[in-house]
């Protein structure tokens, strides 16, 4: 059983999965329009450039999401986090900072009792990351 995030944006989703294909040296599968889909006709015409369902593997995982459709309004993501875990210091903090950049930072990546670095904070796009590096490699 695999469990996959599956987030969802207010019409950014295009742009949050380009970015996290960029920081997280990810592979954009599938980024996919209404327009593109059977779902074309069902949705407004300035809805259609929005994103159906895109999907960025990294490694062995994945993470998948869309924009949601106007019938089904954005209520924002709260109380969910997406946890990273990297083996090195020096790419925690490449993550960590890259993440943070145009967000807002919860916590500063920083040593704690249980990880060489850990920390909070809250993307431009409005999806919470935890990064953590147990330790150093």
């Amino acid at each position: 059983m695999l469990i996959n995030p599956y987030l969802t944006f207010d019409g950014q989703c295009g742009p949050a999965f380009q970015f996290y294909a960029k920081v997280l040296n990810g592979n954009l599968e599938a980024l996919f329009t209404f327009a593109e889909s059977p779902a074309e006709g069902d949705v407004p015409e300035e809805f259609r450039d929005k994103i159906m369902h895109a999907r960025l593997a990294v490694g062995d995982q994945v993470l998948m999401g869309s924009d949601c459709p106007p019938q089904v309004p954005y209520r924002g993501i709260s109380g969910v986090s997406i946890s990273i875990n990297v083996d090195r210091i020096a790419e925690a903090e490449r993550v960590f900072n890259a993440l943070a950049d145009g967000g807002q930072v919860q916590m500063p990546l920083a040593q704690t009792f249980w990880a060489a670095r850990f920390g909070l904070l809250v993307d431009r796009f409005g999806v919470s990351w935890m990064v953590n590096c147990e330790k150093d490699a």
